[in-house]
């Protein structure tokens, strides 16, 4: 049996407690060289966003790639992506608006794409999310555009119809559901389940089986639904563990979701596309010209030079009875050469063609 030595852990402490203060004043170090870049910056372009992807995704690659251990490489990420947020907020804090109220999936995504130092601003609707960056009222936007289980999220496929704004990012999150009661109330006892219609449909299985005697009540967001089940003696909410702390819930069941591996593709919403990094997707937006054929002539220009298409999604334009715009998902970068020759093919066959965004393909969170 191994001695117990309280000076050998004292020690310990003592330089743990050395290596702590080493770390702040780095810290202190790294945020006044970003403050000293925020200054340069400024005087060369005032007005311009001080936010630089493709030197944040350059500086957490890197430092992942780097890191010999035994630290956590995925930690290492997270770290430096606070630390980079609060480095940023002493420049500009970035405003990011996001589908509220705060406890939602976006908002997680959100955080997680920004760094908590970042300036959140939850919108009630996606349309009002679209606004907000639109009128220069945040600099970024956050919404929900498919899910694994319950596919497309229609109402921000809608909103790329009438919006300037490009996809400049796409974040991956996964999405354990949890079942969240008042302390007090018993599995049993659950009359209601207020939740999303998205996150009901996600755990309607596990619903069923279990609480087969509660009506289902759909709510605004996740977050919402929490609220609601606080007010009801009652009532459950299907939500995110974050949204039980916020409200003060019970978490009765975790991950009740159907599919194990369930996850939420998120977009952000920019003025101006992402640079090419090599493993980008792009998003169109086409308008197929009437007559036979007309899905083959947007498909043939993709297959023929073997860029892959990952997704196709139709919606009614809404301008015209029977007209339908496609949502096309294909790997590669508007610049690269073969996708930017396919792009002026299409705009020969197609009645009108946008291109949303060239941005990075998403990891998900935990598979690097």
């Amino acid at each position: 049996m191994t001695h117990f030595d309280p000076k050998a852990l004292a020690d310990l402490r003592r330089s743990i407690d050395a290596v702590d203060d080493q770390v702040l004043a780095l810290l202190n170090r790294r945020a006044g060289l970003a403050a000293e870049v925020g200054r340069l910056k400024s005087e060369v372009a005032p007005e311009a966003l001080f936010h630089a992807p493709k030197r944040e995704r350059e500086v957490l690659n890197r430092l992942e790639a780097e890191n010999p251990g035994p630290f956590p490489g995925a930690a290492v990420r997270t770290i430096f992506q606070e630390i980079m947020s609060a480095c940023l907020s002493l420049e500009k804090p970035l405003r990011v608006a996001f589908l509220g109220p705060e406890g939602t999936f976006t908002h997680l995504a959100a955080r997680h794409q920004f760094g908590g130092s970042s300036q959140a601003l939850p919108q009630g609707t996606i349309q009002a999310v679209f606004q907000a960056v639109e009128r220069a009222h945040a600099d970024y936007g956050v919404v929900p555009v498919e899910n694994a289980t319950e596919g497309a999220v229609d109402t921000t496929l809608d909103a790329f119809l009438d919006s300037p704004l490009r996809i400049c990012a796409e974040i991956l999150l996964p999405v354990d559901q949890a079942l969240l009661l008042r302390p007090e109330l018993e599995l049993g006892s659950v009359r209601r389940v207020y939740s999303h219609p998205q996150a009901l449909g996600q755990c309607r299985r596990w619903l069923e089986a279990h609480l087969p005697q509660a009506d289902r009540i759909e709510a605004p967001s996740t977050s919402e639904a929490a609220r609601l089940a606080r007010e009801d003696a009652e009532g459950a909410a299907v939500a995110s563990e974050l949204a039980a702390e916020l409200f003060g819930l019970r978490v009765a069941e975790t991950r009740i979701q159907d599919l194990a591996a369930n996850a939420t593709r998120f977009v952000v919403l920019g003025p101006k596309a992402a640079e090419p990094t090599g493993r980008d997707r792009t998003t169109l937006l086409a308008m197929a010209q009437d007559g036979p054929g007309a899905l083959l002539r947007l498909l043939e220009p993709l297959a023929r030079r073997g860029l892959n298409l990952s997704r196709i999604q139709s919606r009614p334009t809404r301008r015209k009875l029977w007209e339908y715009a496609f949502f096309l998902d294909v790997e590669g970068h508007a610049e690269d050469p073969l996708m930017h020759e396919a792009l002026v093919e299409l705009q020969s066959a197609c009645a009108s063609l946008k291109v949303l965004g060239s941005y990075p393909q998403a990891v998900m969170e935990g598979a690097r």
